[in-house]
C-alpha cells in the first residue's frame, strides 16, 4: 500500500509540535514516577500523556499501523507500516532543566525507515526528513559538515545511563577525548540531527533504543551522515556518525576502546 510520505512527514510534525507545547506548559507541574530499568530511568506523567497525545493523532489518520512506543502505548497493526516513537528523549535534562530534549517520531514501511521528525521543544527547532528527500530544519534544507580533522572535531556523546552502558562509555571518552577537539553529551536524536545540521562533526551513540535512534538516524543519513558501529552498519548497541571524511578515523578510535 503506498502512502504520501510528504503528508506523513508534515503530520508528524504536526504531532510533535503539539507535544513540545505539552511538554514546555506543564514543566513546573510534572510528576515523576518510579524509575523503570535502573535508578537513572526516570519518566514523568508528562512523558505518558505525550506519547498518548502522538499515537491518538497517528492512529485516527492510519488506525491499522502499528505502535512501537518507549512509555507502553504500542500496539501490533494490519498495514505494513509502523511508527516509532520516542515522546521523550531527554527526560532526566527536561525533568532537571539542565540540557536539551526533544520528540521523536519516526515511519517504517517494513523494516525500512521513511519518515522522520525530531523536534526540540525548548528551541522550537523542527528536524524532519522523507526517505530520498534531504533533511531538513524548520522548512530549510540542512547538510552535514565535511573537511574537518579529527583533532579539530567536535563530538557528541551519547549513552544510557545505566552501570554497564557508564562503564563502556567511560572506556570511549578516555581514548576519544585527547585525540579530538571537544566532546558534548547530548540525548541521542539530537546527537544525530546536530550531526545532521554541521553543529556536530561526528558522534557516538552506545545502548540506545530504536526509538532513540530510529528518526534521528534517517536525517543524519538524508543530510550526508555516513552512520557505522561495530562494523559496517550501525546498532541500537553502537551508532558512529560523522562525514565520509572523518568517520574511518572517528570509528576507528572508537572501536579501539571497546576491544582494548
Amino acid at each position: 500500500m503506498e502512502r504520501d510520505l510528504i503528508a506523513a512527514r508534515d503530520l508528524a510534525a504536526s504531532l510533535a509540535v503539539r507535544a513540545g507545547r505539552l511538554q514546555i506548559e506543564r514543566r513546573d507541574t510534572l510528576t515523576v514516577g518510579a524509575p523503570k530499568a535502573h535508578a537513572n530511568d526516570v519518566v514523568s506523567d508528562v512523558d505518558i500523556d505525550s506519547e498518548r497525545l502522538i499515537v491518538d493523532g497517528v492512529l485516527e489518520a492510519w488506525p491499522d499501523d502499528a505502535i512501537q512506543a518507549e512509555e507502553g502505548h504500542g500496539r501490533d497493526g494490519s498495514s505494513g507500516w509502523s511508527w516509532v516513537i520516542d515522546p521523550l528523549d531527554g527526560t532526566r535534562n527536561y525533568i532537571s532543566r539542565t540540557g536539551p530534549w526533544s520528540v521523536c517520531i519516526a515511519l517504517y514501511r517494513g523494516d525500512e525507515p521513511v519518515v522522520a521528525v525530531v523536534h526540540d521543544p525548548a528551541a522550537g527547532e523542527t528536524f524532519s526528513a522523507a526517505a530520498g528527500g534531504g533533511a531538513f530544519l524548520n522548512g530549510t534544507r540542512i547538510t552535514v559538515s565535511g573537511g574537518t580533522e579529527l583533532g579539530r572535531a567536535l563530538v557528541g556523546v551519547s549513552f544510557q545511563p545505566n552501570p554497564r552502558t557508564k562503564e563502556r562509555t567511560a572506556r570511549i571518552v578516555r581514548e576519544l577525548l585527547p585525540v579530538v577537539g571537544d566532546i558534548r553529551r547530548v540525548p541521542a536524536a539530537l546527537n544525530l540531527v546536530y550531526q545532521a545540521a554541521g553543529r556536530l562533526d561526528g558522534g557516538v551513540a552506545v545502548d540506545t533504543k530504536l526509538w532513540d535512534i530510529a528518526a534521528g538516524a534517517l536525517i543524519a543519513r538524508e543530510a550526508g551522515v555516513v552512520l557505522g558501529g561495530r562494523g559496517e552498519e550501525f546498532s541500537t548497541e553502537l551508532t558512529i556518525g560523522a562525514a565520509a571524511d572523518l568517520l574511518p578515523e572517528l570509528a576507528g578510535v572508537v572501536r579501539g576502546a571497546l576491544t582494548a
